[in-house]
């Protein structure tokens, strides 16, 4: 794998520690601005919103840009951004400032998948894309918790500035390592129009369905895990970094393995990690009020839903990959539907008072819906190809990927 795509993952780690510090940072931000627990996991949903408006929309407004200029400055505001939110004086400010990084951070997303897979030998777009995934591994392991001690020490804003400063280490890294590319000239430039084709093929937003159920069902839990600990598990606020760690090394661990099974058996991994994350969340409903029950699952939880992500990944680039800019723009977004969504049921669940156990029976619940909708892909895949097969059309098979993505599939 090329040197170019780590570093593209070293980026990501400072994009999701931004993302998911929110989850430790629960309490203190609630305390400080004087909102509720739901309002401040909003400033989740808030960065989530950014991002499934800024991947598609970034995405082809930097379609003919140089591509490390357009890493670079999306950077930069996503640097300015965590300084706006350092500075927050209002809950407001603060989530405003949430949807501008996102915005940004979805623009690096979008152009940096695309970056990573046309770098990525033959063979290995999943292994590509489970290194960027990996950044976000990272940043559960170290990044959320470090973000949640920093809450608890040093205040919250801490965490933001810390941030900023692994921002400023992302354009560093960009410019000194990713090669400069400028998009291809002539019949095969980038046209937005055509791009945009992608969106009447079906199995596209089948795709897009499942990405959003698996981000939905995760979050949904994540984003009030530290509470869950705490309130139902019944351990201290100490605690909470620790195993925010977990889950992250879970993530880790999970992302490692995903890239390697899911260019060998997509569907497969995307069977496994589905249902194994439904199950996990209907233990942890069960078992939530055992402290090393809810500590292993958490754990647990990182394995699962970070293993079925670059199947799923690689399963878009597969079915848009006449278009690959707006293939990584779209996965994007789909995820960050899911992350928008799943906070807010969430949100909605405590607050009609089903308590945190209830927001894990729902979000086991999405997950097998994501099970259901990854049946009905691989059944439409089949038929597809069956189809392709019959009629012997070189074209179609181009189009929809080589043979053996179809075999590993099946």
């Amino acid at each position: 794998m090329p040197l170019a795509v780590y570093v593209l993952g070293l980026s990501v780690f400072a994009l999701g520690t931004s993302e998911f510090m929110i989850a430790g940072l629960l309490q203190p931000i609630a305390r400080d601005m004087s909102v509720t627990i739901p309002q401040a996991g909003l400033l989740v949903s808030a960065f989530a919103i950014g991002m499934v408006v800024g991947a598609p929309v970034l995405a082809g407004a930097t379609l003919r840009l140089p591509r490390r200029t357009t890493l670079v400055s999306l950077l930069a505001v996503f640097g300015a951004g965590q300084v706006a939110g350092a500075l927050a004086p209002t809950y407001e400010v603060l989530f405003a400032s949430r949807v501008v990084s996102a915005l940004a951070c979805a623009g690096f997303w979008a152009v940096g998948a695309a970056v990573a897979v046309s770098l990525a030998p033959a063979g290995a777009k999943a292994k590509a894309m489970a290194v960027m995934i990996g950044g976000l591994s990272v940043a559960n392991v170290l990044g959320v918790p470090a973000g949640a001690l920093l809450g608890q020490h040093a205040g919250w804003r801490a965490a933001f500035w810390a941030v900023a400063l692994l921002a400023a280490v992302a354009v560093a890294g960009v410019l000194a390592l990713v090669p400069s590319t400028r998009p291809a000239t002539g019949a095969d430039r980038p046209v937005l129009r055509r791009e945009l084709r992608i969106y009447r093929d079906g199995q596209v937003w089948l795709a897009l369905v499942i990405t959003a159920l698996n981000a939905a069902a995760t979050f949904c839990l994540f984003s009030y895990l530290s509470p869950l600990l705490t309130d139902t598990a019944g351990l201290g606020e100490g605690w909470v970094p620790t195993v925010l760690a977990l889950y992250g090394v879970g993530a880790l661990i999970g992302a490692a393995l995903g890239g390697r099974v899911g260019d060998a058996h997509l569907f497969g991994a995307m069977y496994a990690g589905l249902a194994a994350t439904t199950a996990v969340l209907a233990l942890l409903a069960l078992t939530a009020h055992l402290p090393v029950a809810a500590v292993g699952l958490a754990l647990g939880l990182g394995v699962t839903s970070f293993f079925t992500a670059p199947a799923i990944n690689a399963r878009m680039f597969e079915v848009a990959g006449a278009a690959p800019t707006l293939a990584g723009a779209t996965t994007t977004s789909a995820f960050n539907i899911g992350n928008t969504l799943g906070p807010w049921i969430g949100g909605l669940v405590i607050t009609a008072g089903w308590g945190y156990t209830g927001v894990s029976w729902v979000s086991a619940l999405l997950a097998a819906a994501a099970v259901g909708a990854t049946v009905a892909a691989s059944r439409w895949h089949r038929r597809t190809a069956a189809s392709r097969v019959v009629a012997g059309s070189p074209a179609d098979t181009a189009v929809g990927g080589p043979a053996p993505v179809t075999e590993a599939a099946g």
